[in-house]
C-alpha cells in the first residue's frame, strides 16, 4: 500500500452501549442513542463489541442489535459491527450475518481464552475474510483476550486477505501506529481502542478511535478527531485535557458498568447491566459523576 492512501476508517467512531430495560434489550433507547452519536458529529458506530456487552447477549440479541443499528443510521455513518467470538465458527456465522444486513466492516476479537497461537490467528481472522466480502478489522485487546496479535502476523493477514484492512488497537503502545504504518501504508486503518491515549496514538500515525467515552460525549470526542484532522493541535489537546479525568472513569471498573451509569446520569438510558457484570460501587459512582462535573458534561 501507499503512504498516502487514506484508509476507508477514520475519526471518532462509537463502541455503542446495549440498553437493557428489565432484562430485555430497551430498543426506544438503543435507536435514540444511535440518532444521538450521529446528531452530535460521531463519524461512525460499533455495535455488539465488548462495550455492547455482546458475551452476554444471545445469538437472536446480537442480530438484532446490529439490524437497528443499521436501520437507525440510515446509511448516514459507516457501520463496524461486532462479530468476535473464540470459535471461528461463531465469528464466520456473525460476520455473515452482519455483512447480510448491510455494515460497513466487522470488527473481530483476537479469541479470548482458548490462548491460540498465531498460526491459529492467522487462520482464525482469515477464515472470517474469507467468509464475508467487507471489510475485517482485527480487534488487538490481549488484556482481556491474553493472546497478542504480532505485527508480523497482521502483516501477512493483509498480504492474504485484502479485506483485512485495519486494525483495533487496544494495548495502548503509542509507539505501534509507526511501526504499522511502515508495514502496511497509511491505507490500513489503524485505530485506537483506548480512550485515554488516543490523542498520542493518533501523533503516532493512528487514523482514529473506537471510544468508550463517546457514549457519553460524541460532540467532544468527534471534535477532538476533527481538531486534529484539520491540523488545530492546541484544540485537540485542550479537548483531550479536558476529558481525560473521564476517560480514567469510564474504566474505573469493568466496562461498560461505569459508562452505563454516566448515561444514565445524563439522561441518554438506564445503568443496568447483565451478570456477571453489575452495579458499580458507591465509591465508582462518585468518581464517574465528578469526572462529568469537571468536565462540563455534568451540571
Amino acid at each position: 500500500m501507499s503512504q498516502d492512501a487514506m484508509p476507508a476508517f477514520a475519526g471518532s467512531y462509537t463502541a455503542l452501549i446495549t440498553p437493557f430495560a428489565n432484562g430485555k434489550v430497551d430498543e426506544d433507547a438503543f435507536r435514540k442513542l444511535v440518532d444521538f452519536q450521529i446528531e452530535n458529529g460521531t463519524h461512525g458506530l460499533v455495535p455488539v463489541g465488548t462495550t455492547g456487552e455482546s458475551p452476554t447477549l444471545s445469538h437472536e440479541e446480537h442480530d438484532r442489535v446490529v439490524e437497528m443499528c443499521i436501520e437507525q443510521a440510515a446509511g448516514r455513518v459507516p457501520i463496524i459491527a461486532g462479530a468476535g467470538s473464540n470459535s471461528t465458527e461463531e465469528a464466520v456465522r456473525l460476520a455473515k450475518h452482519a455483512a447480510g444486513a448491510g455494515a460497513d466492516g466487522v470488527l473481530i476479537v483476537s479469541p479470548y481464552y482458548n490462548k491460540p497461537t498465531q498460526e491459529g490467528l492467522f487462520r482464525h481472522f482469515s477464515a472470517v475474510a474469507e467468509a464475508v466480502d467487507v471489510a475485517v478489522i482485527v480487534y488487538d485487546i490481549p488484556g482481556r483476550s491474553i493472546v497478542r496479535v504480532s505485527d508480523d502476523t497482521l502483516v501477512r493477514l493483509n498480504k492474504a486477505n485484502s479485506n483485512i484492512c485495519g486494525i483495533k488497537d487496544a494495548t495502548s503502545e503509542v509507539g505501534r501506529p509507526p511501526r504499522i504504518l511502515n508495514a502496511l501504508g497509511s491505507g490500513f486503518a489503524q485505530l485506537s481502542g483506548e480512550d485515554a491515549t488516543t490523542l498520542p496514538y493518533l501523533a503516532g500515525g493512528g487514523h482514529g478511535a473506537i471510544s468508550v467515552t463517546s457514549n457519553i460525549a460524541p460532540r467532544q470526542i468527534a471534535d477532538m478527531h476533527n481538531a486534529w484532522q484539520a491540523g488545530d493541535i492546541k484544540t485537540a489537546q485542550e479537548i483531550n485535557a479536558r476529558m481525560i479525568d473521564v476517560h480514567d472513569a469510564m474504566f474505573c471498573e469493568a466496562s461498560p458498568g461505569p459508562v452505563k451509569y454516566a448515561a444514565e446520569l445524563l439522561g441518554i438510558c438506564g445503568a443496568e447491566t447483565r451478570l456477571p457484570l453489575c452495579e458499580i460501587a458507591d465509591s465508582s459512582k462518585a468518581q464517574v459523576e465528578a469526572a462529568l462535573r469537571s468536565a462540563g458534561l455534568l451540571n
